[in-house]
This record gives structure tokens, C-alpha cells and sequence, in this order.
């Protein structure tokens, strides 16, 4: 929920430690460690859809991992 993010900060929101909130508010690493979880780690996507005074959507895209059957 929100106003959306605005296109000036839209291209720093996954950076360590960036944040909008006031200071003791938040430590800006939420966004930085979901990114990290699953671009890196998971080989995924994470997009973000957003529209200032409307909304933002985040979009998450896992690969499907396909089981190995060994015999």
C-alpha cells in the first residue's frame, strides 16, 4: 500500500540501505535482501509496476525447478 514511488527513486529501491522513511523509521535493507534472494540466489525476477498517487505492484518470478529421478 502507498502512493507509488516516485521515477526519481524508482531506479535506487533495490540499493542497500536506501529509504524514503525518516530516520529510525526503517533500515532500507527490506527491498535489497528479497532482491538478492531471489535474483541471485534463486535465479528469479523481481519487477516493480508502480503509478505516483496510485499504486505499486511487485511482481515475483520463480523459475520452476524440474526434480531429478534418479534410478
Amino acid at each position: 500500500n502507498g502512493p507509488g514511488i516516485k521515477p526519481e527513486v524508482l531506479d535506487k529501491i533495490f540499493n542497500p540501505f536506501f529509504t524514503t522513511k525518516p530516520p529510525a523509521e526503517g533500515t532500507g535493507l527490506g527491498l535489497s535482501i528479497s532482491h538478492d534472494v531471489i535474483v541471485q540466489q534463486h535465479r528469479g525476477e523481481l519487477k516493480v509496476e508502480t503509478e505516483v498517487g496510485d499504486y505499486t505492484e511487485f511482481i515475483i518470478t520463480l523459475p520452476k525447478k524440474v526434480a531429478e529421478i534418479r534410478s
